[in-house]
């Protein structure tokens, strides 16, 4: 696997990581066994950068990471965030208060079985708690041996700045995709400015841009949020399924998947991007994967934005309560 230097952080990781959230929450019941074989078999395909969060599942995810990299600790990028949490209503406010990043970091080690976590982002940036004493919270982890470097989650240029000023950032992850493209306008020249990697979640729209659904009713399951999610709606999926059938016709002419062409134009986007999609599934993973293998020539990323222009996507991608949270 080819290995990417996160910024200017010094950290390196594998070109491609995995998103664990699914495998705990959000997008239906999940096989514990399954992600577990999932998780082992990215370890053997040489993916060294896991991202989870003491939301997913409210630590379950944590500990199901932790099970899968007993005994093979080195060598792994393991980044986890704190800061919301689920409850019955949903999810909480975010929680920036230099206490509970103390506390926080705390649990998830304990959870993950590990003594210090590679990256550490704040989730969510908190309004009510300004970002440099959650920033000095977090330095103070560095500086006691539990954290190596810091990131951020959906955090806005300005938030960049001043968390940079505290402590160095080395990453900022944020949603980006061929239909999530806000990021282009601000936030990633910042981002280079100041030597942060960025790394992109949902970078197939939550599983939209792999291909897989063919209808709303694909999307409506237990436990499954995304029947609500804007690009999902009855209103919105039709509009949203042809542009993927667009996108996976162009694919099948460069023999490769809808899903690898999504991920290898985020691939070259910059070498300071690394893209994070989330799978539970071993042949979901071996396919994703092979976008790094991907060569895209300046006239196949002219064609595609052609295809899929930017804002072409229906809907929001997310929620208005959750729109409300990013980019702060």
């Amino acid at each position: 696997m080819q290995q990417r230097e996160l910024g200017k952080s010094g950290l390196k990781v594998s070109a491609l990581g995995l998103g664990c959230m699914g495998m705990s929450t959000f997008y239906g019941i999940s096989d514990e066994k399954e992600s577990l074989a999932t998780l082992r078999h990215a370890i053997d395909r040489g993916v060294t950068f896991f991202d989870t969060a003491e939301l997913y599942g409210n630590g379950h995810n944590e500990d199901l990471l932790g099970k899968a990299i007993k005994g093979q600790r080195d060598g792994l990028v393991i980044a986890t965030k704190f800061g919301i949490r689920q409850s019955e209503t949903g999810v909480t406010p975010a929680n920036g208060k230099p206490d509970y990043v103390i506390a926080a970091c705390d649990a998830s080690l304990k959870r993950l079985g590990i003594d210090c976590v590679d990256l550490y982002y704040q989730h969510r940036v908190d309004p009510n708690t300004p970002i440099e004493e959650t920033v000095e919270a977090m330095a103070s982890l560095v500086k006691a041996g539990k954290v190596k470097h810091l990131g951020l989650s959906e955090a806005g240029p300005a938030t960049l700045r001043r968390a940079h000023s505290v402590h160095p950032i080395a990453a900022l992850q944020t949603e980006y995709s061929l239909w999530s493209r806000d990021v282009e306008d601000e936030i990633l020249l910042v981002c280079r400015e100041l030597g942060i990697g960025f790394v992109p979640y949902s970078p197939l729209s939550r599983g939209f841009l792999s291909g897989a659904f063919a209808s709303p009713a694909d999307i409506k399951k237990p436990q499954d949020i995304r029947g609500a999610m804007p690009r999902y709606t009855d209103q919105n999926f039709a509009a949203n399924k042809a542009l993927v059938d667009r996108l996976t016709a162009f694919a099948a002419g460069k023999g490769i998947t809808v899903a690898q062409l999504a991920i290898a134009w985020l691939l070259h986007r910059g070498d300071d991007v690394v893209p994070i999609p989330g799978t539970r599934r071993k042949d979901r993973l071996d396919e994703n994967l092979g976008a790094a293998d991907v060569r895209l020539s300046a006239d196949d990323i002219s064609q595609i934005e052609k295809i899929c222009p930017r804002d072409a996507a229906a809907g929001a991608r997310l929620p208005e309560r959750g729109m409300a949270t990013v980019n702060l």
